[in-house]
């Protein structure tokens, strides 16, 4: 492993990558830490240490955004716009059918996928934005917790204040985007993902911190292990796939011959990543920006029973509820057996034993459907866990849901990156030392 690394930094295109990932990850850490105008900052600090002990929704949200948003820092929406974006785009691939001809159009409709996207964070981010500023002069407690002095947190409350405040927010959002783009272009893996690994990374300290004071070493000794189980068990399941084989008849062509290949369809235990998680914790944020909105004392009071502290048996079953379900939503629309069934039986492909065309599909929907079911329960089980610790124990448990997926998610595919890298000028990866 050390050997690996080593390697890596000896090849001068490759050191050039690595290094110019993590100057990007530099500056981004260093936006998460520049506070917006128009905040009183010594208030700020107060309640900033303070939100590190809340438990709930906004917990993990802060998280994603690597403290960044607790701080009022310029990046404080993180990445969540741009990866909400995405994800909407995906689902109008489905119901739009000009967007379904862009994918189809190979790299000119990527662009314009792309392009769409772009406008489409931009949009969320001043919504977004808007009401976290809302929410921010109406219910700072919400997002602080109970905090003296927060009437204080923005002294100045004109319109021009909160103008500039909601455009510093959102032109950071875009700022963030531009940088993973760059990752993505210039550097090692994904931008966006490892952005999101790095915010997350980045508390990781603090949270085993929090631990440590509020429930004692033995806790914490327990909690570390856990942690460590609970990552070998998401590499074992994010690694598990059922292989369908598939097979490919001869053609003739003219004087060659064509097909007479065997291959698989690999589908995962896990088919929809950490989406449903993602789009399960946004739901779940929608009541307490609604509450801060709207005023009402009845649905403030219930809402900040049930959704705020993230403890309520409601609240934890609500959100297993929506991660099983956006499970099987977002696999439904990520994989389409019928399309499969048709590509396969247009190039001579077929399933031993299972007749092309419509039969294929079935049995594609089939196996999918059973190996989903588990899925979800695993990915559900997942996303509970911090909470029901908060729960039994009140305090912070950093190890669960989206922030193990993304961890362990993102550094396999960063590790293989490299691994391939090196593989192509004839050293040893990774993975294989």
């Amino acid at each position: 492993m050390l050997r690996a690394f080593a390697n890596a930094f000896k090849i001068p295109d490759l050191r050039g990558k690595i290094l110019f990932t993590f100057g990007i990850i530099a500056v981004y850490r260093l936006g998460s830490f520049v506070p917006i105008p128009g905040v009183d900052y010594s208030v700020l600090q107060a309640a900033a240490e303070a939100a590190r002990e809340q438990g709930g929704i906004t917990a993990l949200l802060n998280l994603f955004s690597g403290g960044a948003l607790t701080q009022l820092a310029v990046f404080a929406l993180g990445i969540m716009p741009y990866i909400t974006a995405s994800i909407i785009m995906q689902l109008l691939t489905v119901v739009i059918p000009k967007i379904e001809e862009w994918k189809k159009e190979g790299e000119t409709g990527t662009k314009k996928i792309t392009q769409w996207t772009r406008y489409l964070t931009v949009l969320l981010a001043i919504l977004q934005s808007t009401g976290l500023v809302v929410m921010i002069r109406t219910s700072p407690e919400q997002l602080f917790g109970p905090v003296p002095g927060l009437e204080n947190i923005i002294p100045d409350v004109g319109i021009g204040v909160t103008a500039l405040m909601v455009l510093t927010l959102t032109a950071g959002t875009a700022f963030i985007m531009w940088l993973g783009e760059l990752i993505t272009q210039r550097g090692i893996g994904n931008g966006m993902s490892l952005i999101i690994f790095a915010a997350i990374i980045a508390e990781l300290p603090g949270q085993g911190r929090a631990i440590l004071v509020e429930a004692g070493a033995v806790f914490f000794s327990v909690s570390m292990f856990v942690g460590l189980l609970l990552i070998i068990g998401v590499v074992f399941v994010e690694q598990g796939q059922r292989r369908i084989p598939v097979q490919y008849a001869k053609r003739q062509v003219g004087r060659r011959t064509y097909g007479g290949t065997s291959t698989y369809i690999p589908l995962k235990v896990n088919q929809s990543g950490v989406i449903p998680i993602i789009f399960a914790s946004s739901l779940l944020y929608l009541p307490g920006l609604a509450s801060s909105i709207i005023q009402n004392p009845g649905f403030s009071s219930f809402v900040n029973d049930y959704f705020i502290n993230g403890d309520h048996p409601v609240f934890i079953a609500t959100y297993f509820v929506l991660t099983v379900f956006f499970a099987f939503f977002y696999t439904a629309i990520t994989f389409n057996p019928i399309d499969v069934a048709d590509n396969m039986k247009k190039y001579g492909g077929f399933i031993p034993g299972i007749r092309p065309g419509r039969p294929t599909a079935e049995y594609l929907d089939k196996v999918l459907t059973r190996i989903t079911t588990p899925g979800s329960l695993y990915l559900g089980i997942l996303a509970i866990i911090p909470f029901i610790v908060l729960s039994a124990a009140g305090v912070p448990f950093p190890f669960g849901g989206a922030v193990l997926l993304i961890v362990v998610g993102v550094g396999l595919e960063t590790m293989k990156q490299l691994e391939s890298q090196l593989l192509q000028r004839h050293y040893e990866g990774f993975l294989r030392s």
